[in-house]
């Protein structure tokens, strides 16, 4: 039998093995069996066994261990030799004052390393009296969590996933792991490391030099030359960036990984390093569930409601907003302030729990859209809770939102607020139907549908919020662990050309069991549900996310800049530039390659 045909066979029975790890601690399902690691680990872990086999053939022309500056763009495999055509000793980036960029070298070769570290040194200005300093930059290593892969068709992901072993599975580069200093690697392995620069928005324009060293152990490996050329343009902070980034928030699974009572003084003191990186992606939405499992508990750890519901004796109604006020609070504290998003008056299973007094217990109440019952209650608690709103001062920024619903639903759902308070301001994030825009302040529609300009041009007029959205169905550009990663910073590029104000998705920190280890879900693709990981470690997604961000910011202030001073030879090279981001092409062209031909466009002005 042929050596190929072998390493398929072991590859597939180890692929089945890995995919059946489960074992339950404490009722909980999760995946440190093959690791022998206890469950849910943050400041440290070992990650799952690789299911795919070294293949020696690929690793007979290495000879010791080499370091080189790699890509961003790639995911390098583990147990492949990095695809480096030279070793590559120095790199130089771009910026303006006040942005991130980032660079990722990479470490592979024939013989195993004990006690893998680096270090950065800080960078320093061209006459040494300014530095940007070790404060500025995150480092760490890029580690590898299972994934899996769209459904056969290739046309998406949506869909139920129960038996993990009818889809593809591998280990892939995505969490950036800040708090692991050292790592133990095999022969034959290949590493990666994250180097983020952070410029200070007061630095001096100019060359700022300095170094990565890599080591194992006491001895220097590789000492790698690192130059960020510092241009005279400043980017805001984020807390001032125009773009409206909704990425959904999940305290519930934050509670359950960190093992801690929701809504505790503990639980608020975990969520802080999470949505203090939120925010500093500019995110602009804070999710709020006003009623139990409004998805119908589509993510392993599902929305309670944060208003507790109560009918009286009397049969009449009365709520409770000791969660809402605790969760909004926090958030404000964290300085997310924009808009709060209130789910969902239209849950996917229309059933309402309440606690019955008369009873002493939980009850459903099971109502629709055009029912007396429905329209009562929630007449009932959207007039108490506009006034709780008021009188907390957060009415102005609060939506009652729905996602995904139709046209008919929405319109009766619509009569019902109206009724209850014709201020309230309404979201929808779901189907394009242009007959509903009067009525939506906030609207996020999927990718593949596409307003109209005059539909644009009126809500900008109006000064009402017009975004997109990713999902389960589109298979590019997305946000799956197995997607390239230029594909998450290639959104905010698309929604300069469109004109449109931003990106929503579902997958802030909807955790699966033990994320770190696995991203797959019995549900949906690998990485669908999250993109930051727990220890607020950051992600290849993620960095890309928040670097297309940036260049949406830059593309706004320079077109600013160009219609002021009259320059329209600049303004239709951005607007060419911006042309190029077609998510029909991306199979042929990837993001990376439109992505980076942009960057030197903007960066040239």
């Amino acid at each position: 039998m042929k050596y190929n045909s072998v390493i398929a066979l072991i590859t597939a029975g180890f692929c089945l093995a890995v995919q059946g790890y489960a074992q339950s601690v404490n009722g909980v399902t999760h995946s440190g069996q093959s690791t022998g690691q206890p469950p849910f680990p943050v400041t440290s872990y070992m990650e799952l066994p690789n299911p795919a086999v070294t293949n020696l053939d690929l690793w007979e022309k290495v000879k010791g261990t080499k370091v080189s500056w790699g890509s961003t763009d790639i995911r390098y495999k583990k147990e492949e030799p990095a695809p480096v055509g030279s070793i590559k000793k120095e790199i130089a980036l771009t910026a303006w004052k006040g942005e991130r960029v980032a660079s990722q070298f990479v470490v592979w070769g024939d013989q195993p390393l004990t006690d893998l570290s680096f270090s950065v040194s800080d960078l320093v200005y061209k006459n040494g009296k300014y530095t940007i300093g070790n404060s500025r930059l995150l480092c760490g290593f890029v580690r590898y969590v299972m994934t899996d892969e769209l459904n056969k068709d290739g046309k998406g992901g949506c869909g139920d996933r129960p038996d993990a072993a009818a889809f593809d599975s591998s280990l892939v580069a995505d969490p950036i792991d800040h708090l692991t200093h050292t790592l133990s690697l095999p022969a034959r392995c290949t590493q990666g490391g994250w180097v983020r620069v952070w410029v200070p928005q007061e630095s001096l324009p100019g060359l700022y030099e300095g170094t990565v060293t890599v080591k194992d152990g006491e001895k220097i490996l590789e000492t790698l030359a690192l130059t960020v050329q510092v241009k005279d343009r400043t980017l805001p902070l984020p807390s001032d960036w125009s773009y409206h980034l909704d990425l959904w928030q999940n305290p519930y699974a934050i509670a359950r990984y960190h093992q801690v009572e929701p809504w505790s003084d503990a639980h608020l003191e975990c969520m802080r390093p999470y949505m203090e990186m939120y925010r500093q992606a500019g995110g602009t939405v804070i999710t709020a569930s006003i009623m139990h499992k409004p998805w119908n508990g589509q993510t392993y750890d599902y929305f309670e409601s944060m208003v507790t519901w109560m009918k009286k004796m009397d049969g009449s109604w009365s709520f409770d907003y000791a969660v809402f006020d605790r969760w909004i609070g926090f958030m404000m504290n964290v300085g997310i302030t924009q808009e709060i998003n209130c789910y969902s008056m239209v849950p996917w299973r229309l059933s309402f729990q309440y606690f019955d007094q008369a009873t002493n217990s939980l009850k459903q109440l099971d109502t629709k859209p055009g029912d007396p019952e429905y329209e009562k209650v929630w007449v009932a608690l959207l007039k108490s809770f506009a006034a709780h709103l008021k009188e907390k001062g957060w009415f102005d920024i609060t939506h009652i939102s729905m996602d995904e619903r139709p046209m008919p639903v929405m319109q009766e759902t619509l009569k019902v607020i109206r009724k209850a308070d014709p201020d309230f301001k309404v979201s929808l994030a779901g189907a394009l139907h242009e007959e509903l825009s009067d009525d939506l302040d906030d609207y996020c529609v999927a990718l593949r549908m596409k307003y109209s300009e005059e539909t644009k041009k009126k809500r900008r007029e109006e000064g009402k919020i017009t975004t997109f959205y990713t999902s389960c169905e589109e298979p590019r550009p997305n946000t799956f662990t197995f997607n390239p990663p230029a594909e998450c910073e290639w959104f905010s590029w698309y929604a300069a050309k469109e004109d449109l104000d931003g990106y929503s998705r579902w997958a802030l920190n909807s955790w699966v069991i033990e994320p770190l280890l696995d991203s797959r879900f019995y549900t949906w693709p690998g990485g669908d549900t999250y993109l930051i990981y727990p220890g607020a470690r950051t992600s290849m997604r993620y960095e890309r996310l928040i670097a297309g961000i940036q260049a949406f910011e830059k593309i706004r202030i320079l077109k600013k800049e160009f219609k002021a001073s009259g320059n329209q030879r600049a303004i239709k090279k951005i607007e060419k530039t911006l042309g190029r981001f077609d998510e029909n092409t991306l199979e042929t062209i990837p993001a990376a390659v439109v992505i980076e031909e942009a960057n030197k466009i903007i960066n040239s002005f």
